[in-house]
């Protein structure tokens, strides 16, 4: 394997990383408003995901600033063409983590309340917009021979990509509700159970949607073959076992099939992506590929290095993070932080 494709797949498992375990706090900041009967529910939801959130974002910017080094033609095409939809999810992002920070500095209700839609808008607007990005990176954008983006915003706003933002919005959702129904007791509980079993129908659905408009709308099927068949099943199997748990009440392994259920899809889109990082519409000669938008070989090797020593400290800290706070949350003002 050479160093081009190891940081293609490397940038895919810092993505995968990043949809699995914001994922689920996307899916928390969406929920509570709509679960949640008074502050102190309010600030129990938050408190699942308070120590967890900000550490989350990280896999995002160190894939951003993977593909800055190891591929700074696709940083550069992607984040040009894709201006606008990435200056509204970075908005967004930021309102989200200063609404953590700042809705319990103030009592007053209207205050808390404001900074409550603010996490909502500030989960939402991300999880639907990201899934929008990587339906148009497979679907194919106009690039000429410069690597230029040639498109206008309403571009992306196709079929294919909506139905790609609505799926990881829905998916979210129930990896949200499911993380909930881990982390918290009493009515919160409930009302989790309650919700994840009537949405995980919903996401069955559209999951189905977006894999019969991904063989609609790329060429998954001519470059992949008998893998483009087996390797969706996989995450429609993963995602029907986690209906069934969710009736067993098995909620942590309903979680483990969720998150099994993104990390295949993401795995179905890099799959059918590679060997190019963005896929041209005006034709497979403008197609930005591990090849031609990568950086210098050099660059390449001294990346691998630094990685190879900071990679596994960053996961070996998340993990001992999660191991610390894996109690549930009890609806006692006293304990709660945000």
């Amino acid at each position: 394997m050479d160093l081009n494709t190891f940081w293609f797949i490397l940038i895919a498992v810092l993505y995968i990383g990043f949809f699995v375990l914001e994922g689920f706090d996307f899916g928390v900041g969406m929920l509570m408003p709509f679960i949640s009967k008074d502050d102190t529910e309010r600030r129990v939801i938050l408190n699942t995901i308070g120590p967890h959130w900000d550490g989350n974002e990280v896999w995002l910017l160190t894939a951003g600033g993977a593909t800055f080094a190891a591929f700074p033609h696709w940083y550069a095409t992607l984040f040009s063409g894709f201006y606008l939809p990435l200056f509204l999810l970075l908005v967004a992002l930021i309102l989200r983590g200063v609404a953590f920070e700042f809705r319990s500095k103030d009592a007053n209700p209207k205050w808390r309340t404001l900074w409550d839609w603010c996490i909502f808008a500030g989960s939402l607007l991300p999880a639907f917009l990201i899934g929008v990005a990587f339906a148009n990176i497979l679907r194919g954008v106009p690039i000429d021979g410069n690597m230029q983006y040639r498109g206008q915003f309403f571009n992306l706003l196709n079929p294919y990509a909506l139905v790609g933002g609505l799926a990881t919005v829905l998916t979210f959702l129930l990896h949200g509700g499911i993380f909930l129904s881990i982390k918290t007791t009493g009515t919160l509980f409930e009302k989790s159970i309650n919700f994840i079993r009537q949405a995980w129908i919903l996401v069955v659905i559209e999951l189905l949607a977006l894999l019969i408009g991904t063989y609609r709308a790329t060429d998954i099927l001519d470059r992949r073959g008998l893998l483009a068949w087996i390797v969706p099943m996989l995450g429609i199997a993963a995602i029907l076992a986690a209906g069934y748990f969710i009736r067993l009440g098995k909620h942590g392994w309903a979680f483990v099939m969720t998150s099994l259920t993104i990390i295949i899809t993401l795995v179905t889109f890099f799959m059918a992506l590679y060997p190019r990082v963005m896929v041209s519409s005006w034709g497979g000669i403008y197609d930005l590929t591990v090849k031609n938008a990568s950086s210098s070989p050099y660059t390449l090797k001294v990346m691998t290095i630094v990685a190879a020593i900071f990679v596994p400290i960053v996961l070996a800290y998340q993990a001992w993070s999660y191991r610390v706070f894996r109690k549930r949350i009890e609806s006692k003002p006293e304990t709660l932080t945000y």
